[in-house]
């Protein structure tokens, strides 16, 4: 079995090769990087011994992808991946579009050339934010929570988000291009009879993660505290009570490895939720009493900063795929926080190296 890894370099697309590896004796793997995000260069030499054939190719060239053998699946863990991107601090617009569809679409020909099949990461961020933002919610001591008193909106249970929510616009910029390859990835695999499998993620953590505050957010937020760094609760007035669920990579591995053995089984859902789920979720002030007990006390203060893709609560219902692959997270919140943080004390200058 012959597998690609697109974004090898990065924290996700490491995590998932070493797994996959440890796991799987009959594997070769088969990784790109474009090195373009900071830190990533850390991971280059575990990816070159991984893999058979590790290459410096960029998914926006078709040309780089000639360089590659052929291969059985594809795993694109390769995207610009902050709902900021392509907005005014996030980098240009068109280097978005560039690297999240016109990026897909390249792989998809590749795919389609040599008969691979396809597993697409996506995001919790396809589905449609206003009707997001309009949720009814409760305010417990610490976070939000989803009130189960009225009626919930369709593609709403009460263990979150679950596939059939709207994703019409808005959903930004990065959203747009993550449906876009959602939508482009299966038809390609519908007209050309290769085996795709979307999985939209929700927030993935662990060590080694390059955490900032749009993108990595529980590992940003435990290095910080280490550091004594100001932080701020922005939003949700200053409150901190947002929600995010929280998954570690290796999970979201030992998913993909039994999605590539179902090969084009059509009884197999092509679109899931992937997340740790209600259980897993934390707000920021959750986050952060967690920090205050395992390094000391840290003031973190609030902000009326109001921030256009804020959202209070995104917690993904798995239910789907717990269900159709028999999978189980099975590292906990907990143990996902402990381990960055033991990260941190051996690496208190993680957040210079990865900025």
């Amino acid at each position: 079995m012959k597998i690609l890894i697109t974004g090898i370099c990065g924290f996700v697309g490491n995590q998932i090769a070493r797994r996959i590896k440890a796991t799987n004796d009959d594997v070769r793997l088969f990784g790109l990087d474009n090195f373009i995000r900071a830190g990533s260069e850390l991971n280059r030499r575990s990816a070159e011994q991984l893999c058979e054939t590790f290459v410096r190719a960029d998914v926006r060239s078709e040309a780089d992808l000639q360089l590659l053998p052929d291969v059985d699946w594809v795993i694109d863990c390769a995207a610009l991946p902050s709902v900021l991107a392509g907005t005014g601090g996030g980098g240009s617009s068109r280097q978005l579009i560039e690297h999240n569809l016109a990026g897909t679409l390249n792989l998809l020909e590749y795919c389609r050339r040599c008969d691979a099949g396809l597993i697409l990461l996506s995001t919790s961020r396809v589905y449609s934010m206003r009707p997001l933002a309009e949720l009814a919610l409760n305010e417990a001591a610490d976070r939000y929570l989803l009130d189960v008193s009225q009626p919930l909106p369709t593609g709403i249970t009460e263990a979150g988000i679950n596939e059939s929510f709207s994703t019409a616009p808005p959903v930004s910029l990065y959203g747009a291009t993550k449906i876009a390859s959602e939508t482009m990835a299966l038809e390609y695999g519908q007209t050309f009879g290769f085996p795709v499998r979307v999985n939209r993620c929700g927030v993935l953590a662990g060590a080694g993660q390059f955490g900032r505050p749009d993108q990595g957010i529980f590992s940003f937020w435990i290095h910080s505290h280490l550091a004594k760094r100001p932080l701020r609760y922005i939003g949700c007035r200053g409150t901190g009570f947002q929600v995010r669920d929280c998954l570690h990579p290796i999970d979201v591995a030992d998913l993909l490895v039994t999605q590539i053995g179902a090969g084009s089984d059509p009884t197999k859902p092509l679109v899931n939720n992937v997340s740790g789920g209600l259980e897993s979720s934390r707000s920021l002030r959750q986050l952060t009493r967690w920090c205050d007990a395992r390094f000391g006390q840290h003031a973190v203060t609030s902000s009326d900063e109001v921030r256009r893709f804020d959202l209070p609560w995104i917690v993904l219902d798995s239910t789907l795929a717990r269900s159709a692959w028999q999978w189980n997270p099975q590292r906990t919140t907990d143990m996902i926080l402990e381990e960055i943080a033991e990260f941190a004390l051996r690496t208190p200058d993680w957040l210079e190296i990865c900025s």
